[in-house]
């Protein structure tokens, strides 16, 4: 049996369970994000996909694939590290990108900066090749459920 999408954000303990939330956010889906764990933390990923290409000439990731990517993975991360009863919403987004993603798989890393009772800001980094090399960085605030 399926489980609804406020059981499974009742609290996420584990990386299935991370998983099997992530199967439950249609955006993601359709990018297909996904999750895995390295150095006990969740380690997003984006495989290359030609629907997510934005400039056929380059070949390049369109830039709204890298910023949903992002987001999704800084809501998760943020549910993950919290063990969150509730879906943390977002206040704002800020992404700046630092070079064009080429047509490879995309990794993203999210770290909490700062979370208090209420509101939480995290910075995410996504790379291709070379973690020392990301593509994009963003900054997003939360207010805590």
């Amino acid at each position: 049996m399926e489980q609804s999408t406020s059981e499974l954000c009742s609290g996420i303990s584990s990386y299935a369970m991370l998983e099997k939330v992530l199967e439950q956010i249609p955006y993601a889906k359709l990018l297909g994000v996904q999750v895995r764990e390295q150095d006990e933390q969740p380690l997003f990923y984006l495989p290359y996909a030609e629907k997510n290409i934005g400039n056929i000439l380059l070949p390049a990731i369109h830039g709204g694939v890298i910023g949903g990517f992002l987001e999704n993975a800084a809501v998760l991360h943020l549910m993950w590290a919290r063990e969150s009863a509730g879906i943390p919403r977002i206040v704002d987004f800020s992404i700046d990108y630092l070079r064009s993603a080429r047509a490879l798989d995309l990794y993203g890393r999210c770290d909490i900066v700062r979370q208090g009772k209420r509101v939480a800001n995290v910075l995410m980094t996504a790379w291709q090749d070379d973690p020392a090399k990301p593509v994009a960085m963003a900054r997003a605030h939360f207010l805590l459920a």
